[in-house]
């Protein structure tokens, strides 16, 4: 009679192991997003470029320059 029941233990503890490692993945994978995310905030924001010369009159057909100039 204590077979059944022990089996039954055997899978409860099988299924909580599981849903521990699911969690804690969870969990890591989350904290990898948030700490990634942040670091963008962070680099976007410290690595501001200073003005530079560029053209602003009439462009050449194929070169670049500054949409709207900022200094």
């Amino acid at each position: 009679m204590s077979t059944p029941t022990l089996a039954h233990d055997s899978d409860d503890r099988r299924r909580r192991s599981t849903r521990r490692m699911l969690a804690i993945a969870a969990i890591v994978i989350v904290g990898v997003l948030l700490a990634a995310n942040a670091h963008l905030v962070y680099v976007a924001f410290s690595s501001q470029p200073d003005c530079v010369a560029h053209l602003k009159g009439e462009g050449e057909h194929g070169t670049y320059r500054a949409a709207k100039s900022a200094c």
